[in-house]
């Protein structure tokens, strides 16, 4: 068994370097649960090397040799960048830090689109971070589209054994032919496996990968009733340890680079029994909405919904009921593997 240690783009003080110094050896304990995917040539990338600007102008900054990119949000604009290809299938990862204080409606994008090129029938993959009043956590939703079926939104949203504005936390994607998975400092936290029932649903078109900050006021926190105060701007979310490893597709001629086995590793990407467990506990633990158990959106659940015994733990809403005795005050504790299980 090898330990691997994902040093992110925290702060140089010695107290962030043995917190990372006892993940690596809490993540060692717990039999590799949270380890990376294993893929050949695994780096992080500096802007240039795979990146441009979508929007905002100055309110992009590059920072560390343009290995760390800050994103804000004022009253004049906010800011976003995406990959300069386009992938069929990878691992994508950000490290990202979430702006602090007062960040009701402020919403960070993590995600996968191919919007600008398929209009109608386009396919997404989200981490969408969705801002609070003062006092209360921000909140984590994960998102699948494919086909342009967005009449059904695949949300799921978590809380966070950690607070997501002290430090760098580690947000990925994994997208093959057979399944996705979305991760949080390496622990797998959802799986989306594609089955014949969700036909076209699963996302299936090249997709290129956008980093973002914008106003969502009109739905992010409490369905709109709490707006951006931007007597608080600028928000400022940091994004580092850039990781594009995919099948890098021609937008002309939509070729891909990948051929042979390199197209098949993604799809040999599979969780150990250990990852599973992990994820189960997660999930039990966090997950304060699914779309799979609101019967007021979805009366017949979508057909990949499989709700089993868990449904007795969900309202009508789709909210998870332990979730209502949890928003009292910060559950911040040590940020900590024995956190998540």
């Amino acid at each position: 068994m090898i330990l691997r240690v994902q040093v992110m783009a925290s702060s140089s003080s010695s107290s962030s370097a043995f917190f990372l110094l006892l993940l690596g050896v809490a993540l060692f304990l717990s039999n590799e649960a949270a380890a990376l995917p294993e893929l050949p040539n695994l780096t992080t990338l500096a802007f240039e090397e795979g990146y441009t600007q979508l929007f905002g102008d100055s309110n992009l900054m590059l920072h560390r040799d343009g290995r760390s990119v800050h994103l804000s949000l004022d009253r004049r604009t906010g800011a976003g960048f995406a990959s300069q290809d386009l992938y069929l299938h990878g691992f994508f990862s950000a490290s990202v830090k979430l702006p602090a204080d007062y960040a009701a409606g402020v919403v960070v994008a993590f995600y996968m689109s191919n919007g600008d090129v398929f209009e109608k029938t386009h396919d997404e993959l989200d981490f969408e971070f969705l801002g609070n009043i003062r006092g209360r956590e921000w909140r984590v939703q994960t998102n699948v589209y494919g086909n342009g079926s967005t009449a059904v939104g695949r949300e799921e949203r978590y809380g966070l054994w950690f607070d997501p504005t002290e430090d760098y936390h580690q947000y990925s994607i994994l997208w093959s032919g057979e399944r996705i998975i979305f991760y949080i400092d390496n622990i797998p936290i959802r799986e989306v496996v594609r089955t014949q029932a969700m036909g076209g649903d699963f996302p299936s078109k090249p997709m290129s990968l956008y980093a973002t900050i914008w106003d969502g006021s009109a739905w992010a926190t409490s369905g709109g009733r709490y707006k951006v105060n931007y007597k608080y701007a600028p928000y400022v979310a940091e994004f580092a340890d850039l990781v594009l490893h995919g099948c890098a597709v021609d937008p002309v001629d939509r070729r891909t680079t990948c051929l042979g086995s390199d197209a098949a590793v993604y799809d040999t990407i599979t969780m150990s029994a250990d990852q599973r467990t992990a994820m189960d506990k997660f999930r039990k633990k966090h997950i304060t909405y699914s779309y799979c158990h609101d019967r007021v959106r979805y009366p017949t659940p979508p057909p990949e919904c499989n709700l089993g015994p868990e449904a007795e733990d969900f309202l009508a809403s789709g909210e998870a009921k332990l979730s209502y005795r949890r928003r009292r005050g910060k559950r911040y504790g040590r940020s900590s593997v024995d956190a998540v299980l």
